[in-house]
């Protein structure tokens, strides 16, 4: 699939650029995405692949044990196209927490922002 569309999510503080998903699979539509979808998804599900965040090697190194283990066939001239898209999309995250709310979206604080009728059950 050639189309990469991107779409931007705005908050008070930036915009975050999120790439489209191929709405069946839920992987970033992007090149090479055909082929991961192709060898990959002909024995696991794709949701195994968004749920984790690899290097380039270590993709490599789990192709590697896949093929010696469980028998997944050689994967020639497809193993670049395979690990520049997972390399890319499902590479290491810099953080694994989610960016902080943005100021707008915080809970307000502080005692002046209780009700008037909040009874504490404890006392």
């Amino acid at each position: 699939m050639k189309n990469t569309e991107l779409y931007s999510i705005k908050s008070q503080s930036k915009a975050h650029v999120q790439p489209a998903i191929e709405p069946q699979s839920g992987l970033v539509n992007a090149e090479g995405v055909n082929t991961v979808l192709a060898h990959c998804s002909a024995c696991h599900s794709p949701s195994l692949i968004t749920q984790n965040a690899m290097s380039r090697e270590r993709w490599l190194e789990t192709i590697r044990w896949m093929q010696d283990t469980q028998k997944l066939w050689p994967l020639g001239d497809a193993e670049p196209v395979i690990l520049d898209y997972l390399s890319t999309w499902y590479g290491p995250k810099t953080s694994a927490r989610r960016p902080n709310l943005a100021p707008h979206l915080l809970p307000k604080t502080g005692s002046a922002h209780i009700s008037k009728n909040y009874t504490n059950p404890h006392g």
